[in-house]
């Protein structure tokens, strides 16, 4: 797992263009883990405190006790023309706030797809802590 901080840290101009489509949007798409083991999905919004890519959510909300009881989770971007994110990794809860839910995002892999200079391609860029980003052209 890895710290926003560190994704920037070892890929700045991945991270730039992840948190560019992340603040692009105001809604994204949040995966969770239910209490059986299925998928479930939620809208959510994203926020950069500082060093940290956080969400939050309502008190008791079904994504909340999701991700209290399996911090596992995907995050997609609202995509776009300009290109798309997914994030997955594990949430962990900030338990100083009390108003409601606060999750700090620890990533295990961040993943970028647009179009390539040229415009005729896919262009997959894939970044794992502690890894070089790869690149992987689509036609």
């Amino acid at each position: 797992m890895a710290t926003w901080q560190q994704f920037e840290g070892e890929a700045p101009d991945l991270a730039a263009e992840v948190r560019r489509v992340l603040t692009a949007q105001v809604s994204h798409v949040l995966a969770t883990v239910r209490r059986d083991g299925s998928p479930r999905v939620s809208g959510t919004e994203v926020a950069f405190d500082g060093a940290e890519l956080t969400i939050g959510s309502m008190l008791g909300a079904v994504k909340a006790r999701d991700l209290l009881r399996d911090g596992r989770f995907a995050l997609h971007s609202c995509p776009g023309p300009d290109g798309d994110a997914k994030l997955d990794g594990v949430a962990v809860e900030d338990a100083t706030v009390s108003q409601h839910h606060k999750f700090r995002l620890d990533l295990r892999q961040a993943v970028f797809t647009g179009l390539g200079d040229d415009g005729k391609h896919l262009l997959i860029q894939v970044w794992r802590p502690g890894r070089e980003v790869e690149r992987i052209k689509r036609y």
